[in-house]
Parts: C-alpha cells; sequence; structure tokens
C-alpha cells in the first residue's frame, strides 16, 4: 500500500465533506489534530454577478471558495442586502475575483474596499441595564448589572456569568440572562464587532413573574448602550509591512510610508537592498502596490500580513459618526 510520510504531499480525490483544517485518519485508527487558527478578515468588498441570471451560481461559487479558505469570508450586508467577500487584503480579493472569472466562467461587479474596523470602549464602566416597563406592571424588576472594561489584545469580547452563577435564578434562566449579554455584545453602536472588552455580570434582580428571557436580553442590550454612550473606541486593522527596495530609492519609498501613518519599526540591508520593517493602517495601504512600483521603477517588492488592532486617529472616529469614513 502506498504511503505517505511526514512532509509528502498526498492527493486524495473524492472528498466531499472535508474543508481546509480537517483531520483525515484510518477509521481503526483514529486521530484529531490540534485545529488551525486564522488570523481575521481586515478588508472586505461587495460582490455581484453581472447577469442576475448567475445570482445563484456566484453564491455556490463563494460557498466553494469559503469551504476551502477559511480566512476568505462571505456575508450578506443586514442594512444594504449586499454581498460582501472579506480577505487578508486586496491581493486576497483580486485572487478570489480571478479565480470566479477564470475557473468558474463567472463574471462579476466589485464595489470599492472597505477596512473592517472594530469597536471597544474607551473606559471601565459599571452599568444597571433594565428592561423596558410593561403596561401591567408599574416597576418591572429585571435588572442586569454590568461591568465593562477595556483590555489590549483580548481579543473578541467576554463574558464572565459570576454574577449569575451567584444568583438564585433557575439554571435555564442563568443561561439565558448568558446569552443576552453575549448577544448584545456581538456588535457596537456603529455596528462592527466588538474587541478587547471583558464584561463582568455582578449582578442579577428579577421577578419571578414577570422576568422573562425577553426581558433579559433587554435589560442586557440596555446595559450595553449606556456603557457605550460616549465611550465608543474605533479601532483600525495595522498590517506588519516588510518592504525590500535597492538603496538609491530608500529615501522616497521611506517618506511615502511615513506619509501612510506607517511606524518604521526597523531597516536594515541585505547587499544591496534595504529592508523596511514598519506597521502600517491598512486603510492607507491600498494603492501602495502600484505607488511602491513608481517609486522604484519596479524594482521594489513588499509582504503585508495582518497585525493587530490599535485606536483609529480622531479623524476617523468623527467620520463615522457623520456616516462618512475617513481613512
Amino acid at each position: 500500500m502506498p504511503e505517505g510520510p511526514a512532509g509528502d504531499i498526498v492527493c486524495v480525490i473524492g472528498l466531499r465533506d472535508s474543508v481546509t483544517g480537517d483531520s483525515l485518519c484510518e477509521t481503526q485508527h483514529p486521530i484529531l489534530l490540534e485545529p488551525i487558527h486564522f488570523a481575521d478578515a481586515v478588508v472586505s468588498q461587495s460582490v455581484e454577478p453581472e447577469s442576475s441570471a448567475d445570482k445563484d451560481k456566484l453564491a455556490a461559487t463563494l460557498t466553494l471558495l469559503q469551504r476551502e479558505d477559511p480566512t476568505f469570508q462571505v456575508r450578506t450586508d443586514k442594512d444594504t442586502g449586499q454581498t460582501l467577500m472579506s480577505g487578508m487584503g486586496m491581493l486576497h480579493l483580486e485572487v478570489k475575483r480571478h479565480r470566479m472569472e477564470r475557473d468558474f466562467r463567472l463574471k462579476v461587479r466589485v464595489g470599492k474596499p472597505r477596512v473592517s474596523y472594530r469597536e471597544t470602549i474607551k473606559a471601565e464602566r459599571r452599568v444597571v441595564g433594565e428592561a423596558a416597563k410593561l403596561p401591567a406592571l408599574a416597576d418591572p424588576y429585571t435588572k442586569v448589572h454590568l461591568t465593562l472594561t477595556p483590555e489590549r489584545g483580548l481579543g473578541p469580547a467576554t463574558v464572565d456569568p459570576a454574577g449569575v452563577k451567584a444568583s438564585d435564578l433557575p439554571v435555564a434562566m442563568q443561561a439565558a440572562v448568558e446569552q443576552a449579554v453575549k448577544s448584545a455584545l456581538l456588535t457596537g453602536q456603529l455596528g462592527f464587532q466588538l474587541i478587547d472588552l471583558a464584561a463582568t455580570i455582578d449582578k442579577v434582580e428579577y421577578d419571578a413573574q414577570s422576568s422573562t428571557e425577553a426581558a433579559f436580553v433587554a435589560a442586557a442590550t440596555d446595559a450595553v448602550n449606556k456603557a457605550f454612550q460616549d465611550n465608543v473606541r474605533i479601532l483600525e486593522p495595522i498590517m506588519k509591512l516588510e518592504v525590500s527596495v535597492p538603496e538609491e530609492f530608500y529615501g522616497p519609498v521611506a517618506s511615502d510610508l511615513q506619509a501612510r501613518r506607517a511606524e518604521i519599526e526597523s531597516t536594515y540591508t541585505r547587499g544591496r537592498w534595504w529592508v523596511i520593517d514598519a506597521r502600517v493602517p491598512l486603510a492607507k495601504m491600498f494603492d501602495y502596490a502600484d505607488r511602491l512600483r513608481s517609486l522604484s521603477q519596479g524594482r521594489a517588492s513588499s509582504t503585508m500580513a495582518p497585525h493587530s488592532y490599535a485606536p483609529a486617529p480622531d479623524d476617523v472616529q468623527r467620520g463615522f459618526y457623520f456616516g462618512e469614513e475617513i481613512d
């Protein structure tokens, strides 16, 4: 029987339900490898078929591309109804678009790329969320006490149900309260995913007659809204950038990076070439490949990968409140 020792690349035909990250093994000798952790997508772009007759074909194609590449994500914008594809950068999305046209014979139109911003809070808040009053009750007794704390580098928002576990709520209702808080922390005031935020449920007040699951959802949502009042911080994706440039073009390239709000962390030589390691906001990098080619007469090269999220400048945050993204 043919074997594939460690290091070999093996091809298997006919796997209909396997996706990237699955462990394949013999049923008599089961094994499960550690899952692969993929970075979050940082740039999004709308996509639609040139012909409305290809709508179903586009949906099937995007599903297939998403199954084979976990860093490629597809969703429908609930406000506009547009189909959005998200990836690691513009080159990533360009490759997917070309595959749709070349491999699947599917003509598509794409929109302007948009940065996938995130939200968090500026400062710790202790708040009490209350359910809306019901006509039959003068003072409904459904309250959720929360403490929300910003924690840089934490990742997706977390919930500590300490106060729920210490209450005398029925077990089923405890789960409902915790899930209500988690649901309220999925998106912030501006519609972006919440990250770098830790929430602790300090206390739950309820009435056996009036405190329903819907009431706890309303109270949790009210608490989160109060915590975010005048306390929102927009976070922008920061990319890790490496640029290799001939010595004679180093000055213009470095100046261009500084104009893009880049933080140059180190520079060193590799023969006659200079290598620049920098951290730069993704919002400033959509046209970088063309600009770098122009500055270096086509001789420089660059690589870019997601690094982290950092607070966006005040003018970017103000732009969202006026309904316009400012880069």
